[in-house]
């Protein structure tokens, strides 16, 4: 399996290309303040802090936490407070990785120009089709969650003309600029964090029996079944479908490398991810279990059914579930935006790096990728009318089913490379580092380890193995086309004249 999955040994023929040359030499002394993040646009149209501040608190806060986190507690029962905590620690660990990384050189592409770098160009190349692949099917997921909802409103049109209607809208909004874009999401994360303190604070008083007319329900935790009615391995089972409501934290670091002060965004980011996890989610969830008996939440499958929406709703505040239907669409917009951002800048980044057609990486005047925005959107609108076409076709179980496990290999590669950068770096570097991950390389191998365990523990149901299978055909589909992108690479580097220049020397 090693050889198929494009494990390229040190001796591999491919040529080292220009890019990969100006890449090493940068982490030579990857301590730098400089960034390549950005270069073809004005500081005029960077993000500010604000912007960076509210896309890290709020960026990742969507339809899968307002509704998805119905079908997590569903099936795991009160212990989906687990599988959320184990989520959290596994993308915090990623994360910090990721900062360490990222605060020495900022650069769009991230984590696939880090992973270039450390691992060689087929970790780059599937790593970032991968994440874009998963992006493209969180667009699908997100455009038609919001085109039902506004034909719930607005019946005059049905929803897959909604679902493309939100498209177009927010291709305009990213192809502006990409300060459009941080304002817009700015407004958009602000009122979604607004809503889950308040959810938090009412939710709370409701659990204690402090919210007028209503007793303590704390013992929900323990009741119906126990804190594990279904068993604790099923928490396990749990994190994949969690790790695709934490996917998506990453985008902070994204962002805040295109910012007017990359360093500092990207510190702020994956500073204060751990928190952000522990209150957002973990404590939305615990809200959740003890304010409504597990089994009695309705299965989510739109808006008004949310777990989010059947709290508030017991709040018998007037106009309340309407107001919480409001705010999970506002959520499901922002991450329409958001995904749209992160999507067609980690395409762009591909096609930078040969992996991807070249016409992609053509930006405006602005630094917006233009081309790479509207391919991005383009799996998504298939993949929406396919949904209202065919909606028995399964293309959305398979979509779903197979994203959270690519979160998983995505982690898995941003520890490796993490890893093997730090091995590049000197005594003095090491040191000099802005941002540093604790424990190296313990706290790497305990995060590869604990995705094994994860993947091990799915594999012993029918679902995980789903989500398992599922996973590694989109994976496989890249592996089978990588000997081509790689001849393609050698033919465009023999072509390069510093190239010629090496070989004839």
């Amino acid at each position: 399996m090693c050889g198929p999955c494009g494990r390229v040994r040190e001796e591999h023929p491919v040529p080292e290309t220009p890019s990969d040359r100006e890449s090493n030499a940068a982490y030579d002394h990857p301590v730098s303040p400089q960034t390549s993040a950005g270069q073809t646009a004005g500081s005029h149209t960077k993000l500010r802090s604000r912007h960076v501040m509210m896309i890290t608190l709020g960026g990742i806060i969507g339809a899968s936490l307002f509704v998805g986190s119905g079908n997590v507690i569903r099936t795991v029962g009160p212990a989906a407070i687990l599988s959320y905590l184990i989520g959290g620690l596994l993308v915090f660990l990623a994360m910090r990785m990721l900062g360490e990384m990222a605060a020495a050189r900022p650069t769009i592409g991230s984590f696939m120009e880090y992973a270039r770098v450390g691992l060689g160009n087929w970790a780059a190349y599937l790593v970032g089709w991968l994440y874009w692949y998963f992006w493209v099917g969180v667009l699908a997921y997100e455009a038609v969650l919001g085109g039902e909802t506004l034909h719930e409103w607005f019946a005059f049109l049905p929803s897959w003309t909604w679902s493309l209607v939100l498209i177009l809208i927010f291709i305009i909004t990213n192809a502006i600029s990409v300060r459009t874009f941080g304002e817009v999401e700015f407004w958009l994360a602000s009122i979604k964090v607004l809503a889950i303190v308040v959810f938090l604070g009412a939710g709370l008083l409701f659990a204690l029996g402090l919210w007028p007319n209503t007793t303590i329900s704390v013992s929900n935790l323990w009741e119906h079944g126990g804190f594990a009615p279904n068993g604790y391995g099923i928490a396990f089972t749990g994190v994949a479908l969690v790790i695709f409501s934490y996917f998506g934290t990453e985008i902070a670091v994204m962002a805040a490398a295109e910012s007017e002060d990359p360093a500092k965004g990207i510190r702020q980011a994956t500073s204060t991810v751990i928190w952000r996890i522990l209150l957002f989610f973990v404590g939305a969830v615990l809200i959740i279990v003890m304010a409504v008996p597990w089994d009695e939440l309705p299965e989510p499958v739109n808006v008004a059914a949310a777990p989010f929406t059947y709290v508030f709703s017991l709040l018998g505040l007037p106009g309340a579930a309407v107001v919480m239907q409001l705010i999970i669409f506002t959520a499901v917009i922002s991450v329409l935006n958001s995904g749209l951002y992160s999507a067609s800048r980690m395409f762009a980044a591909l096609a930078d790096q040969g992996f991807a057609p070249k016409f992609v990486a053509k930006r405006s005047k602005n630094g917006v990728p233009l081309w790479a925005l509207v391919a991005s959107t383009s799996g998504a609108i298939v993949a929406t009318i396919v949904n209202f076409a065919a909606p028995d076709s399964g293309i959305f179980d398979f979509i779903m089913n197979s994203a959270g496990l690519v979160a998983l290999f995505v982690y898995v590669f941003i520890a490796l490379t993490q890893m093997r950068l730090r091995q590049k770096m000197s005594a003095e570097e090491v040191s000099g580092l802005q941002l540093k991950m604790w424990l190296h390389p313990w706290l790497n191998i305990l995060l590869i380890a604990a995705i094994v365990g994860v993947l091990v523990v799915m594999l012993s149901s029918e679902d995980g193995r789903t989500q398992v299978w599922t996973s590694l055909i989109a994976t496989v589909v890249l592996i089978v086309c990588w000997p081509f992108v790689r001849r393609n690479l050698a033919k465009r580097d023999a072509l390069r004249p510093d190239a010629k220049i090496q070989s004839n020397g």
